[in-house]
C-alpha cells in the first residue's frame, strides 16, 4: 500500500477532524517503535473519543494532543526519558504555531502532552489534560499493555522474568533487566492514579486482565 493510500485510510479514523489529521499524521508516521506508532496514535484516539462521550472536553484540542503525545521519542531506559513529554510538548507547539493556531488553543494542547507522561510526574490542570492521560495509560495496561510491556522489553535486551526469583520475593524489582517485573512495579498501580471517572472503569477492567496474564504466566513457569 503506498503512502498516500496509508494516509487516507487513516484518515477515515478521525472524522470531523480529518483535516487536522492530514496535516499532523505525516509528521508523526515514521516512528519505529511498535510501541508508539501509528496504531497506537489510533488506539489512544478512540480511548479519549469513548472518555470524552462521557466527561466532555474538546476533541480539536484532544485530537492535536493525541496526535502530537509521542512526536519525540526518547527510549524507556533512556535518562532523558522523563524528560519525553516536555519535549515533545515544546516541539507540538512549534507545529500548531506554524499552522497559526491561536496561543490560548496551543498553550492547552501543550499542557495536555507535557502532563501525559508517567515519567514526567506533572499533574493535568484541564479537563483535556485529563483525558489524554487516562487514553494513553490505558494503552499501557490490558491485553495491549502486556503487549506493549514485553515489545518494550524486546527493545532493551530485557530478560523475560529472573529465573532464580521470578516475582521479586528476595530481591528489589527491576523492570529494566526483567519484563515481567514491570507488571508490579508499574502496570498494577496505573489503575490508581486514572483522572477521570470513566477511565477508572476502563483502567480496573483493564488491570483485572493483566492479573489473569500474570497469573496464568506465573503458572506456566
Amino acid at each position: 500500500m503506498s503512502s498516500s493510500a496509508t494516509l487516507s485510510s487513516l484518515l477515515s479514523h478521525f472524522s470531523a477532524h480529518q483535516s487536522l489529521a492530514a496535516a499532523l499524521l505525516p509528521i508523526v508516521m515514521q516512528s519505529d517503535d511498535g510501541a508508539h506508532d501509528v496504531a497506537h496514535l489510533l488506539r489512544v484516539w478512540k480511548s479519549v473519543q469513548q472518555i470524552s462521550q462521557h466527561e466532555g472536553g474538546d476533541l480539536t484540542l484532544l485530537c492535536a494532543a493525541v496526535l502530537l503525545h509521542d512526536c519525540v521519542a526518547v527510549e524507556k531506559n533512556s535518562p532523558q526519558r522523563h524528560l519525553a513529554s516536555q519535549l515533545a510538548a515544546e516541539k507540538a507547539g512549534d507545529i500548531l504555531a506554524s499552522l497559526d493556531w491561536p496561543n490560548d488553543q496551543i498553550e492547552a494542547v501543550c499542557h495536555a502532552i507535557a502532563a501525559h507522561s508517567f515519567s514526567a510526574g506533572l499533574q493535568p490542570q484541564t479537563l483535556e489534560a485529563k483525558i489524554l492521560q487516562d487514553a494513553d495509560r490505558l494503552d499501557a495496561i490490558g491485553m495491549v499493555g502486556v503487549a506493549r510491556c514485553f515489545y518494550v522489553a524486546g527493545r532493551m535486551h530485557s530478560a523475560l522474568y529472573d529465573v532464580v526469583d521470578p516475582q521479586a520475593e528476595r530481591r528489589d524489582y527491576d523492570d529494566k533487566q526483567f519484563a515481567l517485573d514491570h507488571f508490579p512495579a508499574k502496570l498494577f498501580k496505573l489503575q490508581q492514579g486514572f483522572q477521570t471517572s470513566t477511565g477508572q472503569q476502563l483502567a480496573a477492567k483493564r488491570s483485572e486482565q493483566m492479573r489473569h496474564f500474570v497469573d496464568a504466566f506465573m503458572d506456566e513457569i
